[in-house]
């Protein structure tokens, strides 16, 4: 079984490194820090090739960074990849505190067209069902199409019991953030060309490592119903347009397997290993991602060791698999000390 836990006790090097998060689709590798998990499944929802920030033809689940700020009551998750702009869904859940929903009901506040609700279980049929130990708390969706191309976004409740609160959010461009009153902030970055390839039954495979355009979120821990302590599990995926034909990109991923197709019938659990990514508030990890000798600093001793490892694979700030110019501004806007 696999896992991904990433140690954010405190993640920013700099006093204002949470603030300098800026949301638009784009990884600030320096405040981020490392990429904790990659995918390993080509895409069968189209093979982003259009290169633009709006308009996509496909759809990838690449990478995930996160930052869990308890201090100052957000997390932050960056979601690398694509989502084509036929308005098909990414539909992100969260895990972060007791009870919940481990398998989607059908009487979820009725949000995008009521798309939670149908994924979830009804007369014939199961409903989507996620691994053992996850149990939704929020949900989080976005989409993109039209001309021009405009970002839409939803969330809801997950209660144990059914029911809560949840609707629309609002719209926006694509590179620049939806907000909502709850301050709730959905950004989509459409212009990735790499990650992982097309599924054509003989490629099926492939690593979305490095990926730094995406979708990025920012949630208040107060409105996903955070208590101030403990992990936040994080299940993120891409449904067809109606949230009724999930395809193979999801976190976790699935060593090749095709698109999953109706998702009330779909139950992670009897994937291999776990379809999400676990965000832990502390223990473990540098805080500093960019400072290499760990003196609580980013300074000369950090760009010597940076240089000396130029062209190679480490110290690789920022994910992508060699050490260059990205991580070298990653490092630069670290400079100082670092920050608890």
């Amino acid at each position: 079984m696999k896992t991904f836990i990433l140690s954010a006790a405190a993640l920013a090097c700099a006093a204002s490194a949470h603030a300098q998060i800026v949301v638009d689709g784009t990884l600030d590798a320096a405040v981020y820090g490392a990429e904790l998990w990659a995918q390993d499944t080509a895409t069968q929802f189209g093979n982003a090739t259009d290169g633009l920030i709006g308009q996509c033809n496909g759809s990838e689940v690449n990478n995930m960074h996160a930052v869990l700020d308890v201090q100052g009551g957000f997390l932050y998750l960056f979601i690398g990849g694509n989502l084509e702009s036929n308005f098909n869904k990414f539909e992100l859940f969260i895990d972060c505190a007791s009870g919940g929903q481990n398998t989607v009901r059908a009487d979820n506040p009725d949000v995008d067209f009521n798309g939670l609700n149908r994924m979830g279980t009804d007369a014939t049929n199961p409903g989507l069902t996620f691994d053992a130990g996850f149990e939704a708390d929020f949900y989080v969706t976005t989409t993109n199409g039209g001309t021009p191309n405009t970002c839409y976004a939803n969330i809801a409740q997950m209660l144990t019991a059914g029911g809560g609160s949840g609707g629309y959010i609002g719209s926006a461009a694509a590179g620049f953030a939806i907000v909502s009153a709850e301050g709730v902030e959905i950004s989509t970055n459409n212009s990735n060309t790499g990650g992982v390839p097309a599924y054509d039954g003989t490629t099926t495979t492939g690593s979305g490592t490095g990926c730094s355009t995406g979708i990025e979120v920012k949630l208040p821990l107060n409105i996903i119903g955070y208590p101030g302590t403990g992990d936040i599990k994080v299940m993120a995926m891409v449904n067809g347009g109606g949230h009724d034909y999930l395809s193979n990109q999801f976190t976790g991923g699935c060593n090749g397997c095709p698109n999953l197709a109706e998702p009330r019938l779909v139950n992670f659990e009897a994937i291999p290993g776990l379809q999400y990514v676990t965000v832990s508030a502390g223990g473990g990890g540098n805080p500093c991602p960019a400072d290499l000798d760990a003196d609580s600093e980013v300074g000369g001793a950090d760009l010597g060791v940076l240089l000396a490892g130029w062209g190679g694979s480490s110290p690789d700030l920022d994910g992508d698999g060699s050490v260059g110019g990205s991580d070298l501004g990653a490092m630069l806007a670290a400079w100082g000390p670092c920050q608890p």
